[in-house]
């Protein structure tokens, strides 16, 4: 039975320190990438990227860009609580499946794989299925319900009435529009190299960051909820999202890069889940293939940075929660009040009710604070999570005292 394995081992926090390090250097920061230095000038092929970033003529619609998703006033993530899953195709009518999450601090992702205890730990996409920043953006510029390119062909013919088409070619090639697949590497890695250059995507700004280098101080409610997410008899966060310093110094993550099942609900407002035989189950499918042996890992989807979380909503893969008070409450009270969060039939809570039955074993039931049960007081009180929301809002970038 799968479990994401919480004993982390100081392999990990050394992997976080040296990715942080050599994604900090690209973003020309110190300490993590200090905002109030100069902003670095960017790469041509970055900047050719920013461009192809925010370019909707790209699209079949003409009207979604990548920034249509992943908005930067909302640290790359959507920008509407109320818009579930994204919608994309020629009309902007055809509806994703999974939420549109965040981009902030994707470049010190490790690749997937599976560390020496067979925990999956690392890539990208919610299912870790793309290597890299490079092959997470393939898929946005073919995909139907995103911008629905029909081919690659098709996407490279209208990469040639771009504007700035002849910068394209400079950098890669008077030629290289008549090499369709070799454009279409040329325009995500380009897309790769602005989100590792551009200190937007990984700033390290927020008031905890200031708080961490000693530049200004928490209040004491914002110290009470860093405790109360740290204890792992409470909020127990930060067992998946460390809060920590890596072992060279490096400013925290707030990820361990690894996969768990939360039992999230299934969410009604995704179109897809009007068939009953649907189900998104994470690293075995539908969107990853290569794992779909691995019953085991059903359901199990990859631990987010909490970097950034008070203004990324809506939370979890399927968007169910709206507001980030919401995704807590579920966290501590699945087991003490799960009719507060699924279906109620024939008088018994239908609890898990986006997974087949056969893989609710893999649910996490075991860890704080999924380790309660009904009648049970909840690790966390009503006035402990405001205070842990209250140290949430520290993550958010740009703070300026």
């Amino acid at each position: 039975m799968f479990r994401s394995s919480r004993r982390r081992p100081v392999w990990r926090l050394g992997l976080v320190a040296v990715l942080a390090g050599g994604a900090l250097a690209a973003c020309g920061g110190g300490d993590g990438g200090d905002s109030s230095a100069s902003r670095t000038r960017l790469s041509p092929m970055a900047a050719l990227g920013e461009q192809i970033f925010r370019d909707a003529s790209l699209s079949a619609s003409g009207r979604m860009s990548c920034a249509t998703c992943h908005v930067p006033a909302t640290a790359h993530a959507t920008n509407d609580p109320d818009v579930v899953v994204p919608s994309g195709g020629a009309g902007l009518d055809v509806p994703g499946t999974r939420n549109a999450p965040s981009l902030r601090y994707l470049a010190l992702n490790p690749a997937f794989f599976f560390d020496g205890e067979g925990t999956p730990t690392g890539g990208f996409d919610r299912d870790g299925r793309a290597a890299s920043l490079q092959a997470q953006a393939e898929r946005p510029l073919l995909a139907p319900h995103e911008m629905a390119n029909a081919s690659v062909e098709e996407m490279v013919g209208r990469l040639a009435q771009a504007s700035y088409v002849q910068t394209f070619k400079q950098l890669f090639g008077a030629d290289i529009l008549s090499r369709p697949q070799d454009a279409f590497a040329r325009v995500t890695l380009a897309l790769q190299q602005y989100q590792r250059e551009d200190p937007d995507f990984a700033p390290f700004d927020s008031k905890y960051d200031a708080f961490l280098r000693g530049q200004v101080t928490l209040s004491e409610r914002e110290l009470r909820g860093l405790a109360l997410f740290n204890d792992p008899t409470k909020g127990n966060c930060a067992g998946c999202h460390p809060s920590g310093r890596g072992s060279d110094g490096s400013l925290p993550l707030f990820t361990d890069f690894s996969y768990d099942n939360l039992g999230v609900p299934r969410n009604a407002r995704i179109p897809a889940n009007a068939d009953p035989s649907y189900y998104d189950l994470g690293l075995c499918g539908p969107d990853r293939t290569d794992l779909s042996g691995r019953s085991d890992l059903c359901g199990a989807f990859k631990v987010p940075t909490l970097r950034n979380v008070a203004v990324t909503a809506p939370y979890f893969h399927n968007g169910r929660f709206r507001t980030l008070r919401e995704a807590l409450e579920f966290y501590v009270r699945r087991d003490t009040q799960p009719e507060a969060f699924y279906p109620v039939a024939g008088g018994s809570v239908q609890k898990f009710d986006d997974l087949p039955a056969a893989y609710h074993r893999n649910v996490n039931t075991t860890e704080v604070p999924y380790d309660r049960q009904r009648g049970q007081a909840p690790r966390l009180d009503d006035a402990e999570i405001d205070l842990v929301l209250e140290f949430l809002h520290t993550l958010t970038d740009g703070y300026r005292p």
